[in-house]
């Protein structure tokens, strides 16, 4: 099977899993939030467009991911759903110099849309809701494993289907990469449920400021891991060339 076909196998998988999913989340949602779920919206898509580039791979990561947990903790899942979609659409929105590319879009919104659907459904379960002695802590390392294994494994399948590699190197990797900002999403999650009790949501979704650190934290450390095998590259060939 050459590389395109298998590409387009995918595509067409994952826009028919966010198809089912988004039928699911109408189904579903009986409340809504609506002011919650504007403020959630306008951060995810804010912080959206503040991505790293990931060494080793053809693909970025972007910091509005506390955002999107925050929208599956707390949001119908008609809500998360949309903000998970409108963010996503937002983050991989061309530049003016590049060419938009509705492959790719339509791969990355209905990729996010599903997992994001499948997290809902899991944070929201009635048998982990019904165990008091987790308080929501379980249900909340459960969805963010599930969103993380939901956005890692079918990017790495595409990635690998469009440069030939197979693609559990590519996924380790990736995960790699990405599993330590899972687990800092998950406390800015947790952190921000303890405090909206108390001081309310407005002052509760002040947290997220910390966001942009944690972009520029990203950004250096990825610009050096990028840059380490360069400056091997040109020591060798000063040594080479004394």
């Amino acid at each position: 099977m050459n590389h395109t076909r298998r590409i387009k196998i995918l595509v067409g998988a994952m826009v028919v899993a966010a198809v089912g999913s988004a039928a699911y989340a109408v189904s579903a949602s009986h409340e809504l939030h609506l002011y919650l779920a504007l403020a959630v919206l306008a951060l995810a898509a804010t912080t959206s467009r503040m991505k790293a580039k990931l060494p080793g791979i053809n693909g970025n990561m972007s910091v509005n991911l506390p955002f999107l947990l925050t929208a599956i903790v707390n949001l119908s899942a008609a809500e998360a759903l949309v903000i998970t979609c409108v963010s996503t659409a937002v983050q991989c929105w061309p530049k003016r110099s590049a060419k938009f590319n509705l492959q790719q879009m339509s791969f990355n919104v209905s990729m996010m849309a599903f997992a994001t659907c499948i997290a809902n459904l899991i944070f929201h379960a009635g048998s982990l809701r019904a165990a008091t002695w987790s308080s929501g802590t379980l249900a909340l390392v459960l969805a963010t494993v599930t969103l993380f294994l939901g956005q890692t494994v079918p990017v790495a399948s595409i990635v690998a289907a469009s440069e030939g590699k197979p693609s559990g190197p590519i996924w380790w990797n990736l995960a790699h990469l990405s599993f330590p900002y899972y687990v800092i999403s998950a406390g800015l999650t947790s952190m921000v449920q303890t405090m909206s009790s108390h001081l309310g949501w407005g002052l509760a979704l002040a947290v997220f400021p910390v966001m942009y650190g944690i972009h520029r934290s990203y950004q250096m450390y990825f610009g050096r891991m990028a840059e380490a095998p360069r400056t091997e590259v040109l020591v060798r060939a000063a040594g080479a060339g004394a």
